[in-house]
């Protein structure tokens, strides 16, 4: 029976169920982290990473055969003895609103939103610098409680974590791609396994290749070498995001300050088949319009606007 390792939250037990359901003959481990138990490092930044490490030691320790991540954390490296091996069919990658108002320009002036993403928070003063944008941390659960209390007025979360918890009945509305380009890999699941078969990394990476939806492939390849291509990281505000449609491939990508006050949008449109020569074209584009400056302003933002 294939072991898959998974984190113990809601959303990633979620994930992980459904990965094992389409896998047939396997079994979850939940790997926890101090994180996972709610203690005072569950609001750190660097938990996506260590989470990720986590997973990653369990299945070079031969703990597990197979790790499930949500594609978005996965860093451009992974370790020499790890590879990608499959990625499931892609939920919705958008992002949504969950508050008053039926969309964008009907979100009551100088609402509080909760987000703990810089590249949200720099998009939504892109679109609206009237709001105030606050950082609120935790699971989906947590988030919805504060909003339910009172302590914002509004919230934005990724689509595919409410549908794939049920809690779809939630969203006020979806944002465009283009308004809130979404993180590179959000809504996507990355299968995780060893390169070596002396401890079933095969059979993992067969049993992942057969869950393996192309479109979700193609994607996921693409956004991935955006991402390597501008040296950006999860703490940057970068939103990339390649879709199908009609057999070809769009990919769409922005880059801001955090504060929204300057921002870079650009899109490319191609063979599907092509997603990293369709990648290099966008960073090629982003070079030419100055988004790679703005990326290395928005790096070294220090909360007060210096750069």
């Amino acid at each position: 029976m294939l072991r898959i390792g998974t984190r113990g939250s809601a959303l990633a037990l979620a994930q992980a169920r459904t990965v094992a359901a389409a896998i047939g003959d396997a079994e979850l481990v939940v790997i926890r982290t101090s994180g996972d138990e709610g203690g005072p490092s569950a609001s750190a930044p660097a938990d996506k990473s260590r989470f990720v490490r986590e997973i990653e030691r369990a299945l070079l320790a031969g703990e597990v055969e197979l790790a499930v991540h949500s594609a978005k954390d996965l860093p451009g490296e992974l370790p020499a003895d790890l590879a990608l091996v499959g990625v499931p069919a892609r939920e919705d990658p958008a992002d949504v609103w969950i508050g008053p108002g039926g969309s964008i320009a009907e979100v009551p002036e100088g609402a509080r939103v909760g987000t703990a993403s810089v590249r949200r928070r720099s998009q939504l003063l892109a679109l609206r610098p009237d709001l105030e944008v606050v950082e609120v941390r935790g699971n989906v659960d947590t988030r919805l409680g504060k909003l339910a209390a009172g302590e914002v007025d509004g919230l934005v979360l990724a689509a595919a974590g409410l549908r794939r918890l049920g809690r779809d009945g939630e969203i006020g509305f979806r944002f465009g791609l283009r308004a809130l380009t979404p993180a590179p890999g959000q809504g996507a699941l990355g299968l995780e396994a060893r390169t070596d078969d002396e401890r079933g990394g095969e059979a993992a990476a067969s049993a992942a290749a057969a869950i393996t939806d192309r479109e979700a492939l193609v994607e996921l390849t693409a956004e991935r070498a955006v991402v390597a291509g501008i040296d950006a990281s999860c703490d940057t505000p970068v939103g990339v995001c390649a879709r199908h449609g009609d057999g070809r491939l769009v990919i769409r990508g922005y880059v801001g300050l955090p504060d929204g006050s300057e921002h870079f949008y650009d899109e490319v449109d191609g063979d599907a088949d092509q997603p990293v020569a369709l990648a290099e074209a966008l960073i090629e584009r982003m070079r030419d319009g100055g988004a790679l400056e703005l990326l290395e302003r928005a790096t070294s933002w220090d909360g007060d606007g210096a750069r």
